[in-house]
C-alpha cells in the first residue's frame, strides 16, 4: 500500500471502522524520508515514514499475514519492530538492530514478513536503532476475526490516540553528546498527543490534537505510549475511561479517572460521550517518583463535543502530580486479564527456569568525559553491560558464527548486595555479548528487581517474541520464600512490556514455546542505549512447527 493510501486509511479510522476481509495478506510500503517538522515555533528536518509524524496506522486482522516493504532513503541505518507482535518462526522479521537483523542501509529495502497468530487489539510499530523511534513510530490496530465481538460494549468509533515526545534539537545529537560528557541527555521540550503538544509557554500559539465527539456515543480510545523515556499520565477532564485492553490482551474492565502507560505499553479505553456539552481539557504528563530529571510540560488536547459554542471555555482538569506513586501504584494494581473461557489466562503453574535478574544502573571510568569527572553512566541487567554486537546475534545463532555471543549470562545477580538500600562502593559492571539459553517450551519465571546504584528508577522492560504473565509485585527486595505465597497465577495481567517499581521488583511468568533471539531491555531507551539489554536463545523444538524459519532472502546482512 502506497503512502497516499495510507494517509487516507489514518484519517477514515477516526471516523469509521476500517473495512478489512478476514485472514488475507496486507501490503504496506514503508518509505523512511526526511521531512521538516515545525513545532514549538521551530523547524528542524524529522526521520519519518511516509513523511508522517505519527506514522501511518498499521490495520490488519488476526490470522492475517503482513508485508510491509521498508525502503531506506536517509542517511541513517533503519530498522523497524512491530511492538508485541509475536514473531512465532519468524524473528527475522522482529526488527532490533544487531540482534535479529542487520540494519536496513541507505538506498537499501527489506521486506517484514510475519503472521499475526492469536492477537487482536493494539500495538506499536517504532524504529529499532540509535534514537529514531522518537520520530520513526506508529500504530498497529489488529482487528478481531469476522463476526467475533469485543468482549466489552461494542463502541461507535475508534481513535488512535499516539503518546510521544519532542525536542527541539536533533534527536541524535542529543544523545550523541550525553554519551560524549558520559551523563544523561538534556530532556525532551515538549510531550505530544498526536504529534502534537499543544500551547506550551514560549511558543503559545502552538496548537493541540482536539477529538470532536458526539454527545451519547461510545469511543474507544486505542492510546499508545511512543516516548522515549518517560511513562505518561493520560486524562480528560470531567470523564471515567474504561480500560478494556492492555498490551493487545483483554481485560476485567474497570473504571478510572488517569491512565498511566509506560513507553512502549498500550491501553484501550472506553469514552462514554455523557457529559453536558461543551470543550473538555485532554492532559499528557509524566510520572517519575525518583529524582531524575524529566520533562515536566504537561501537553493538552481538547475533547470537543460537536455542536459546542466556539467561545465556550475549556472545562479544565488537573494532572497528577509528577510523583504520583500511589496512583500510579493503584492503576497497575486493578489490571486484570479477563480470563474468561473464550480468552483464558493460560499461566505457567510449574517452572522449569527461575531467573532472577537486578535491573539498574552504574558508573564506569571513562578517561574522556570530563563532564562526568573521568566516569560515564552506565545500566545493566545482572551487572553485566551489554556490548551490542556487529553481526546479528540470529544470523550468528542460525548460522553457527562463532565469537558472536556466548550463553552464558548468569541467572542470578553477580554480586548479591543491599540492592534496594545502601549501594556498594563498587558502582561499576562488566561488558560483554552473553545471551541466557532456554530449552523450547520450558516454563520461566524471572523477577526483575531495581537497584538503587545512582538513583531507584521505574524500569518498563520489555521482552520480544513473547507476552507474559505479571505474577507479583513488590517494594523492596524480593524474597524468595515468601513472595511467591502471594503470586496470582489465577488471573494477572498479561503483558508484553512492563514498569519494575522504583525500589522494587515485579514477578512474570511466560513459556518458551518461540524459537530464536529474543530481547528483553528497559523501554527508556537512555537506558538501553547504557547498557540494559540482554537476549534470550529459545532452542528448537522437535516438532515439525517448532523451529526458526529460514532468514528471508533479502535479509540485510553487515
Amino acid at each position: 500500500m502506497e503512502s497516499s493510501t495510507i494517509r487516507i486509511l489514518v484519517i477514515v479510522a477516526i471516523i469509521h471502522f476500517p473495512v478489512l476481509i478476514d485472514s488475507a495478506v496486507r501490503q504496506y510500503k514503508f518509505d523512511v524520508v526526511m521531512k521538516n517538522a515545525t513545532m514549538l515555533c521551530s523547524t528542524k528536518p524529522i526521520v519519518t515514514v511516509n513523511g508522517m509524524f505519527p506514522g501511518p496506522t498499521l490495520y490488519a486482522v488476526e490470522d492475517d499475514t503482513v508485508l510491509i516493504n521498508v525502503v531506506n532513503h536517509v542517511k541513517y541505518n533503519v530498522t523497524i519492530h512491530w511492538h508485541g507482535i509475536r514473531q512465532l518462526r519468524t524473528g527475522w522479521a522482529d526488527g532490533p538492530a544487531y540482534i535479529t537483523q542487520c540494519p536496513i542501509t541507505t538506498g537499501q529495502s527489506y521486506i517484514y514478513n510475519f503472521t499475526i497468530t492469536g492477537q487482536r487489539g493494539t500495538l506499536l510499530w517504532h524504529a529499532h536503532i540509535l534514537w529514531l523511534r522518537s520520530t520513526v513510530h506508529g500504530a498497529i490496530v489488529i482487528l478481531p476475526k469476522c463476526c467475533v465481538p469485543y468482549p466489552f460494549p461494542k463502541p461507535d468509533k475508534e481513535v488512535v490516540v499516539v503518546l510521544a515526545e519532542w525536542w527541539k534539537s536533533d534527536t541524535e545529537d542529543v544523545i550523541n553528546e550525553a554519551i560524549k560528557s558520559g551523563l544523561a541527555p538534556n530532556v525532551s521540550d515538549a510531550h505530544t498527543i498526536n504529534g502534537l503538544p499543544g500551547p506550551v509557554s514560549d511558543c503559545p500559539s502552538q496548537g493541540g490534537f482536539t477529538l470532536h465527539v458526539e454527545k451519547g456515543k461510545t469511543y474507544l480510545l486505542r492510546l499508545i505510549n511512543a516516548a522515549l523515556n518517560e511513562e505518561l499520565f493520560f486524562k480528560i477532564a470531567g470523564h471515567h475511561l474504561t480500560i478494556v485492553e492492555v498490551d493487545a490482551t483483554y481485560v476485567k474492565p474497570f473504571k478510572t479517572d488517569t491512565v498511566l502507560i509506560s513507553p512502549g505499553q498500550t491501553t484501550n479505553v472506553l469514552l462514554f460521550v455523557d457529559q453536558k456539552q461543551g470543550n473538555y481539557l485532554v492532559t499528557v504528563s509524566p510520572f517519575m517518583d525518583a529524582p531524575i530529571a524529566v520533562d515536566n510540560i504537561t501537553a493538552t488536547a481538547t475533547l470537543n463535543y460537536i455542536g459546542t459554542l466556539t467561545n465556550t471555555p475549556t472545562i479544565l482538569t488537573t494532572p497528577p502530580l509528577e510523583n504520583a506513586t500511589t496512583v500510579a501504584t493503584n492503576f497497575v494494581n486493578s489490571l486484570r486479564s479477563l480470563n474468561s473461557k473464550q480468552y483464558p489466562a493460560s499461566v505457567p503453574r510449574t517452572v522449569d527456569y527461575n531467573l532472577y535478574f537486578t535491573v539498574g544502573l552504574g558508573l564506569n571510568p571513562c578517561p574522556t568525559c570530563k563532564p562526568g569527572n573521568g566516569s560515564r553512566v552506565v545500566a545493566s541487567i545482572n551487572n553485566l553491560t551489554f556490548t551490542l554486537p556487529t553481526t546479528a546475534l540470529l544470523q550468528a545463532h542460525y548460522f553457527n558464527i562463532n565469537g558472536v555471543f556466548t550463553t552464558d549470562f548468569p541467572a542470578n545477580p553477580l554480586y548479591v548486595f543491599n540492592y534496594t538500600g545502601t549501594p556498594p562502593s563498587n558502582l561499576q559492571t562488566m561488558n560483554g555479548t552473553k545471551v541466557f539459553r532456554l530449552a523450547y517450551n520450558a516454563n520461566v519465571q524471572l523477577v526483575l528487581q531495581g537497584t538503587g546504584i545512582v538513583a531507584p528508577e521505574n524500569h518498563p522492560i520489555h521482552l520480544h517474541g513473547f507476552s507474559f504473565y505479571a505474577v507479583g509485585r513488590g517494594p523492596g527486595n524480593y524474597n524468595p520464600m515468601t513472595d511467591p505465597m502471594k503470586f496470582n497465577l489465577v488471573d494477572p495481567i498479561e503483558r508484553n512490556t512492563i514498569g519494575v517499581p522504583s525500589g522494587g521488583w515485579v514477578a512474570i511468568r511466560f513459556r518458551a514455546d518461540n524459537p530464536g533471539v529474543w530481547f528483553l531491555h528497559c523501554h527508556l531507551e537512555v537506558h538501553t542505549t547504557w547498557g540494559l539489554k540482554m537476549a534470550f536463545l529459545v532452542d528448537n523444538g522437535r516438532g515439525p512447527n517448532q523451529s526458526l524459519l529460514p532468514p528471508p532472502i533479502d535479509l540485510p546482512k553487515c
